[in-house]
């Protein structure tokens, strides 16, 4: 059906020795991505219908991240201008969700493809929490193929 499109703005912290966001720096991009288009933390008041997700302090659920995994394509060299992350769900189970991404330079070439699996669980237990009807209506424009690695 549909991806969205994330602008997210570099931090110079992100780069590493050879000017290129770090390895560990493109989770954070990522983590960007998916809170502006998922959480939040007024359920009532959300900009776009995919923010459906609570969460913070006093959310009675969370969601976590189960798994993640990145393909590095090409370096990300520092730019003033934001970083396009393309994000979309390529699977929506009883308690999860596997959010997808492909991170774009500024000119529009893919550097990475990233995949993240996000468990949604009651706060009190941690034991999962299945999306109600309504969530998974919420998130259906989103759900396209999964992201596909080269191995």
């Amino acid at each position: 059906m549909g991806r969205t499109r994330v602008p997210v703005q570099m931090r110079w912290a992100d780069l590493d020795a050879y000017g290129h966001v770090n390895n560990a720096a493109m989770l954070t991009l990522l983590e960007e991505a998916r809170i502006a288009t998922f959480w939040t933390s007024d359920p009532e008041g959300s900009r776009s219908g995919a923010k459906v997700l609570s969460g913070g302090p006093g959310s009675d659920t969370h969601t976590l991240v189960a798994r993640q995994e990145i393909e590095y394509l090409a370096p990300l060299s520092y730019s003033q201008d934001p970083v396009g992350v393309e994000l979309w769900i390529g699977e929506i189970g009883g308690a999860s969700l596997l959010v997808c991404y492909e991170v774009l330079t500024p000119a529009g070439q893919v550097c990475a493809r990233a995949a993240s699996s996000i468990v949604k669980v009651d706060a009190g237990s941690g034991r999962p929490v299945r999306f109600t009807a309504e969530e998974r209506e919420a998130l259906a424009p989103l759900l396209d193929d999964p992201v596909t690695f080269r191995r």
